[in-house]
């Protein structure tokens, strides 16, 4: 490196505007839409500690534009949506740029959603120089510019996941069958609703409680009762559940008469929190930490379990526990395969299969390299498990165009429906 490119660099470091604690009570923060429900339940319980958040809904290709314009064509594509996104938003005039800032989630793992911070504020140097990027991270990251977080906004933060999880998976496994058109989206807004009324009586923790007056809620929505393709929805976190990434692939699967199912975020957290477990297991990377990551990820495993437990009894398909997955795992791919979505991908695809949901789309962001490998990588081994696992893998870039997409879907959802025609002669 020359000696001016290090004082190029220094000076941006510099240059770029810090979120500052004061900015809390004067800025409007805008964060990125990747899960409607799980943001909006985490934004909502956000605004009630004084902050003023705001999540973006903006998904037309103007988005993807902006990304191309301020991102570098070789990066990954969720980082030019979510960049796009932001760009869009504070072009649009209904935000006082003096008094915005933006946040984004760092993993802090070895994946390029890492470094989007300084693409991000590159980005906005370029055409809005004075709106702060706030890193919102558990890993230490971007301490000058992080977003505050104490234990109780973690154990907040962690059940309102929890929650998110259960809307979307109860949701999901009402809404094809459902017998008057709406009550599904009904039962969501007052599942919502119930959540959001915990956290202001501070009941929050009451788990067992809310999540079985949701399983009542979904339970009073009448139901057809016919056989459906069901097709799982695995791939890259942002692409996997952000409707601008994917596509709106899980309205296409719907429309299409099918049953998305769709894993849960918390195993993704989980996944991070035991990956820290397996650095010391793997690569002899011991420290204080390994044991903080151990505690919470057994708490986290407990209260899935049990969330579980109450599910069945409702009669509804649980989400996996995550001992499982990682069961499954073991049958593929190692743990010690840990950069981006690294096992947890095949681990999803293997046990979508042992529970029924055959079928299964894997989404593959440009630029992605790890999930290229663990997820298209493994499809040929899983295919050789499962006799009947039905996967497609389908690409999501700038230049793809979703009638493509679709189409490469539909040519898996007709195996699919000879398949299911073929279980139920078998089963008459």
């Amino acid at each position: 490196m020359t000696e001016n490119t290090k004082n190029e660099t220094a000076d941006f470091r510099e240059d770029y505007p810090k979120f500052k604690p004061e900015m809390k009570y004067t800025h409007k923060i805008l964060v990125p839409d990747m899960l409607p429900v799980h943001f909006g339940i985490i934004v909502n319980l956000l605004k009630k500690d004084g902050w003023d958040i705001e999540v973006l809904h903006n998904s037309t290709r103007a988005v993807i534009d902006e990304g191309l314009k301020h991102v570098h064509n070789d990066t990954c594509f969720p980082a030019l949506c979510v960049t796009g996104q932001f760009i869009d938003a504070l072009k649009s005039g209904k935000y006082d740029v003096e008094h915005t800032a933006v946040m984004i989630s760092q993993s802090g793992g070895g994946c390029r959603a890492s470094n989007y911070i300084p693409l991000i504020r590159k980005a906005l140097k370029a055409e809005f120089p004075k709106v702060p990027v706030i890193s919102l991270n558990f890993a230490g990251l971007e301490k000058d510019s992080g977003f505050p977080m104490n234990a109780k906004t973690l154990f907040k933060l962690a059940f309102a996941i929890f929650y998110g999880d259960t809307i979307m998976s109860l949701y999901n496994q009402t809404k094809p069958y459902e017998v008057k058109s709406g009550s599904a989206d009904e039962a969501r807004e007052k599942c919502v609703k119930i959540v959001g009324d915990a956290f202001d009586r501070g009941g929050y923790r009451k788990y067992k409680k809310i999540i079985r007056l949701m399983l009542e809620r979904f339970a009073k929505v009448e139901q057809r009762k016919e056989s459906k393709v069901k097709v799982g929805i695995v791939g890259e976190i942002y692409v996997k559940y952000s409707p601008l990434g994917n596509s709106h692939l899980e309205e296409f699967l719907l429309s299409e008469g099918c049953e998305p199912v769709v894993p849960a975020l918390m195993d993704f957290v989980m996944y991070c929190a035991v990956n820290n477990v397996n650095d010391a297991k793997y690569y002899n990377k011991k420290s204080f930490a390994t044991l903080l990551f151990h505690i919470v990820y057994k708490y986290l495993h407990r209260v899935q379990v049990k969330i579980i437990k109450l599910t069945e009894k409702y009669g509804f398909e649980p989400l996996h526990d995550f001992e499982h997955l990682r069961r499954c795992a073991d049958k593929v791919i190692n743990q010690g395969v840990k950069m981006g979505e690294g096992w947890l991908i095949p681990a999803e695809m293997a046990a979508l299969a042992e529970t029924g949901t055959d079928n299964i789309v894997c989404a593959q962001p440009f630029g992605c390299l790890p999930n290229h490998i663990a997820g298209k990588g493994t499809i040929r081994t899983l295919k050789a498990m499962y006799e009947y696992e039905n996967i497609v893998a389908i690409d999501y870039d700038p230049s793809a165009t979703k009638v493509n997409q679709e189409n490469r879907i539909k040519l898996m959802l007709a195996t699919a429906r000879e398949n299911l025609q073929a279980a139920e002669k078998e089963q008459k």
